[in-house]
């Protein structure tokens, strides 16, 4: 059965998501770029950067499973890209390039309707307009059995979670202080909501716990 799955989503050690004052030229914030210093040494992001080298130690293992069994994503309109408010052309086709990473297709969540956008190397954007139970809906429909893959950011995957709809969440611990920003885990209350540390591993660069929804 298909899965929601929330996989290598960095957080700091107290609990940040992304740093304050997001815009074109700070995508993950003020200092938020830390955040992601545990990857980016690994030979998965070295590879998705055109290289043949990068690290092939816990870290790059555990991002690499991270995309195995993926049929589908769904990104909140953050994650697509800085416009805000209606989509006042289609210039804007994502912070990736002509070749995003993907290669499936991703449902972006917005308020302003957009015609989905094809991409080189199979990524296919569609724009959802009616909320987060249609996108996964669509996106496990697109997945053709296999698991949907939230990437954020921070207000989507809380919005999933309060929802109780994720059923797997991986947070990448990374060792930094970013003191504001985007809270992951504020207010909410995940014994509750029904999910439980199924275990931890010790990267090179971050500490990764792996939360499950009960059953």
């Amino acid at each position: 059965m298909s899965k929601l799955r929330v996989q290598s989503f960095a957080v700091s050690i107290d609990g940040y998501g992304a740093g304050p004052r997001q815009d074109l030229q700070n995508p993950l914030g003020v200092a938020g770029p830390e955040l992601m210093e545990w990857f980016l040494p690994t030979r998965l992001w070295r590879k998705m950067q055109g290289h043949d080298d990068g690290e092939t130690g816990i870290d790059n293992q555990i991002a690499e499973q991270g995309f195995a069994g993926i049929g589908a994503w769904i990104l909140g309109r953050n994650m697509f890209g800085p416009v805000r408010g209606p989509w006042p052309d289609d210039s804007w086709k994502g912070w990736w390039g002509d070749e995003p990473p993907y290669r499936t297709r991703v449902f972006v969540l917005t308020h302003h309707a957009r015609a989905p956008l094809a991409m080189k190397g199979g990524t296919e954007f569609h724009f959802v307009t009616d909320g987060i139970h249609s996108a996964l809906e669509q996106a496990k429909s697109a997945a053709g059995g296999r698991d949907v893959r939230l990437g954020g950011g921070v207000a989507t995957v809380r919005e999933y979670l309060n929802a109780a709809l994720i059923d797997q969440l991986h947070l990448a611990v990374s060792p930094v202080l970013l003191g504001s920003g985007e809270h992951l885990l504020k207010d909410l209350d995940l014994r509750a909501l029904g999910y439980e540390c199924e275990k931890s591993v010790a990267g090179e660069r971050a500490t990764h716990v792996f939360l499950r929804k009960r059953a």
